[in-house]
Formats: structure tokens, C-alpha cells, sequence
């Protein structure tokens, strides 16, 4: 059965001008603390104060907030009662994170985009993504930026070295965002939680079952 949702909903009231996308998103989720707050909320506050365009990587900036300063931000994916593209912050509370996310340095990174041939290098059951910066892209909108990703998830590994090439890839916006900390792209293993919490429902319900029955646990 649903929860009943306790969160009110947020409302954007004001201007937020703080000239980094993190800290817009950070500013006003604390203006919010505590209540509903949309996807549509949230792109408005990442906009750029001056010219109001809209970034393609909001959604990363999001991310960090949550693994890189430990704040508890709820989704659908954690409570059942939030609609897809509903998000909370729970409280002001920070968690200990896992270590300061770290980024390759200028050298390595123009070694990876030599490498990638300066397009995206995100590969899925033989798919190649193969998009290149500046391209539009089909699926997901937008112009494409290519951003460092880290061959582990900064969740398992926060210690990626900044001089090795091999420990970062060239990932498009799009697969930035399905990546998350499902894949762990140098062993091919799967985070099963972080799977499991962005399962809908029904196919939540259904690994509850199996793992009872696995279990024994009637």
C-alpha cells in the first residue's frame, strides 16, 4: 500500500544568483528543507542568473550534493509516496560522505578525449553512444558536453587517480545520468541497490518476494 506523503509542497519564491550551479541547487533545497520541491524546480534554480540558459548537467550537480556533501536528498527511488521527478531534503543533516570527488587532471583528461576520439564512450550490450561534443542529442535534448566519468563509482572507489587515463572515460550528459552508480565500468559488476532503489514498485515488490522466499523468511 502507498504511504501517505508527509512532505508540503516547496514553493521558488525568489532569485537565486550564486554563480555556481551546486550552490543554487544547495541554497534553495535548504529554503525547502523539509518539503516537496520538482525536476521543473529545480532546472529554473540551475539556470544561469544572467542569461538564463539552462545547463545540461544539473541533474550531476544534484547528484553531488547528495554523495559528495552528504545531504539526504529523498526521490521516488527512496520513498514510495513521491512521484517521479519529486525530490526532498530531508533534513540539514549531512551524512560523512566517502571522500572528496576528485577529477582527472588537464593532461589526463585530453589523453581520455584523444582516446575517446572526443565522443561519448559510453557502450551498452554492443551499443556504442559514439556521441561527439557539441552534437545535439536525439534522445535527450541539448547540446553535448562531455564530462569525466570515473571507471568506479566515486561511491566505491573516491580515491580515482587524476593521472591515469584508464581510470576515467568521456561520457556524454544522457549516460552521465543512466550510469549513476549502477555500473562499476572496470569490472562490469552491478550495484544492486542502487538498481534495486530505481526499480518502479512493482519490480521492487517482486525482489521482496523472491529475497523472502530465498531467505526462508515467511
Amino acid at each position: 500500500m502507498k504511504g501517505q506523503n508527509p512532505y508540503p509542497m516547496g514553493s521558488l519564491t525568489k532569485n537565486y544568483e550564486q554563480k555556481a550551479i551546486k550552490k543554487r541547487l544547495e541554497a534553495f533545497l535548504i529554503d525547502n528543507v523539509g518539503k516537496v520541491v520538482t525536476r521543473q524546480m529545480l532546472i529554473e534554480v540551475s539556470k544561469d542568473p544572467i542569461t538564463g540558459k539552462e545547463p545540461e548537467n544539473w541533474h550531476q550537480r544534484l547528484s553531488e550534493l547528495r554523495t559528495d556533501d552528504g545531504y539526504t536528498i529523498l526521490s521516488k527511488r527512496d520513498r514510495s509516496y513521491l512521484s517521479v521527478e519529486e525530490y526532498v531534503l530531508d533534513s540539514l543533516e549531512k551524512r560523512a560522505s566517502a571522500g572528496k570527488r576528485v577529477l582527472p587532471t588537464k593532461d589526463t583528461w585530453g589523453l581520455v578525449l584523444a582516446r575517446a576520439n572526443n565522443r561519448c564512450e559510453w557502450t551498452e550490450g554492443g551499443h556504442h553512444c559514439c556521441l561527439a561534443e557539441g552534437d545535439i542529442d536525439p534522445i535527450g535534448g541539448g547540446t553535448v558536453k562531455l564530462t569525466p566519468d570515473h571507471m568506479q563509482p566515486h561511491s566505491v572507489n573516491p580515491n580515482s587517480d587524476p593521472n591515469d587515463p584508464a581510470q576515467w572515460q568521456a561520457l556524454c550528459g544522457r549516460h552521465q545520468v543512466v550510469k549513476k552508480n549502477f555500473w562499476d565500468s572496470t569490472s562490469g559488476k552491478i550495484n544492486t541497490i542502487a538498481v534495486i532503489q530505481a526499480l518502479p514498485n512493482a519490480d521492487k515488490a517482486l525482489a521482496y518476494q523472491f529475497l523472502k522466499t530465498y531467505f526462508g523468511d515467511d
